[in-house]
């Protein structure tokens, strides 16, 4: 009965109740979800009755918080502050635009989705509460699409269904690429170095032997040179003939 009261209420007020509702944007996109955004897809051509001049805006909340959600507290104030959710304020309002940006036809290039919580420089900044900053937790969160003319509601969109965010893993349980093959080369640098060690003990053990076996050798051969005995001999003179002295 609470969703038939709600509809009729806002029936009387001049609510339009848009049949859409937001989704992630599609799968082939990366980075739908991290541990503090999500990516929608925009709600194109969906606003085709809305005026150019009244601003439509994404709504954030936690899902205990749409069964009761007042669409006439507006941004800016305190229960719709990004800077107090979800603690004392249960949802927020963000990504304000117009239909003008939600176009029928799709440009080529252009950008259809949405990020939520990409915004990190307004995060603790009051002044700003509107801010899209990075959401405070995984989730889930629940979103819809609501025209406000000033403080007035004309159009609104379904609720989403939960969208949980990732959540970071401890780092015990992040498995180490390639730990096995680090596992191998340790082994097989400790063999290579058991296998250095003894070939250079081999190596010196070596040189050591054949070092004593050359000084030893040395030793057993070496005998006194035997003294060299010189005869005395006379040296024959060459006289002169007689002829010579004449």
């Amino acid at each position: 009965m609470l969703p038939l009261l709600l509809l009729l209420l806002g029936s009387a007020h001049g609510l339009e109740k848009l049949d859409y509702t937001p989704t992630l944007a599609r799968s082939t996109l990366g980075g739908l979800t991290t541990t503090s955004t999500f990516v929608l897809e925009q709600p194109r051509c969906i606003f085709t009755n809305v005026e150019d001049n009244i601003v439509i805006w994404l709504v954030v909340a936690v899902p205990e918080a749409i069964d009761n959600f007042n669409n006439s507290v507006g941004p800016g104030t305190p229960k719709r502050a990004f800077q107090r959710f979800p603690t004392s304020a249960p949802a927020y309002m963000t990504l304000n635009t117009t239909r003008i940006n939600y176009p029928c036809t799709n440009t080529s290039g252009a950008i259809t989705v949405l990020r939520v919580g990409s915004e990190t420089s307004c995060t603790r900044d009051e002044s700003r509460p509107t801010c899209n900053g990075p959401l405070p937790g995984p989730g889930p969160y629940r979103v819809k699409f609501l025209a406000l003319e000033g403080s007035k509601p004309v159009a609104e969109t379904n609720w989403s269904a939960p969208i949980p965010l990732r959540t970071a893993q401890q780092p015990s349980s992040i498995p180490v690429t390639g730990s096995g093959h680090s596992a191998g080369m340790i082994a097989l640098t400790t063999i290579l170095s058991i296998l250095f060690a003894i070939l250079l003990a081999g190596l010196v053990a070596m040189l050591v032997f054949r070092g004593s076996d050359t000084c030893g050798s040395s030793g057993s051969t070496f005998s006194k040179p035997e003294a060299v005995t010189v005869g005395r001999y006379n040296t024959h003179h060459v006289y002169d003939q007689p002829s010579a002295r004449l």
